[in-house]
């Protein structure tokens, strides 16, 4: 298990994946803070509240980067829940682990790629993702739901937070820098992936910072 308690991190070989990964992670949380205009803390409180975590549930964060919101996540389980964070760049994982050390909490953080999740079938209460699945291509998004799908339990939830299509001038701009390219989708198309892969109560909305929006549903609880 690759916990919080030791602060020697190593970086290990990052795994081969269609998707965009992101390596720089000494300067990520910098970043992020810039890009967000200060706002990254708020966002991602949003995220957590807006998936309802309770103490003692087994939560997963794919993509999880330098651990920030995945930390938040546990805060919300207590001593009695698990959460692991995943993220395809070992770098970011070696982060992860000594943010989580310094913090003094106990979070399995895992190199690991979202289209082959190294997890059982039916392990979580909740799964979170926060701007990752943008740097997926399209074919590779229904694998992805579909993984996420089958290590849900019954009735397990997910919330994906991720940048919808810009609207205005100011909003493209900002989406150039975030996302590195022209954004042609929105994360509000996995609607329709994710009802085909057979999530139920699926919904979306908007996040306090209109570049972004939220999709989420559930696994079936009878199936």
């Amino acid at each position: 298990m690759h916990g919080s308690n030791h602060s020697t991190t190593y970086i290990e070989a990052a795994p081969d994946t269609k998707g965009r990964t992101i390596r720089w992670a000494d300067h990520y949380d910098l970043a992020v803070k810039l890009l967000t205009l200060g706002k990254e803390s708020k966002l991602r409180k949003e995220t957590i509240r807006q998936a309802a975590i309770s103490s003692g549930e087994v939560v997963l964060d794919i993509g999880c980067c330098t651990g920030t919101l995945t930390l938040l996540a546990k805060a919300e389980t207590g001593k009695d829940g698990k959460v692991y964070g995943i993220d395809a760049a070992p770098e970011m994982i070696a982060v992860a682990r000594q943010k989580a050390y310094r913090q003094g909490h106990e979070v399995d953080f895992q190199t690991g790629l979202i289209e082959a999740l190294p997890f059982p079938d039916s392990t979580f209460d909740v799964v979170l993702s926060s701007m990752m699945f943008h740097h997926l291509p399209p074919d590779l998004k229904p694998r992805a739901l579909a993984e996420i799908y089958r290590v849900l339990k019954r009735g397990g939830r997910l919330v994906i937070v991720d940048m919808k299509r810009p609207e205005t001038f100011i909003q493209r701009l900002g989406i150039l820098t975030l996302a590195h390219h022209e954004l042609r989708t929105d994360v509000r198309d996995l609607l329709p992936i994710m009802e085909k892969v057979g999530f139920v109560s699926n919904q979306s909305g908007f996040m306090t910072w209109n570049a972004l929006a939220f999709v989420q549903g559930r696994r079936a609880d009878y199936l």
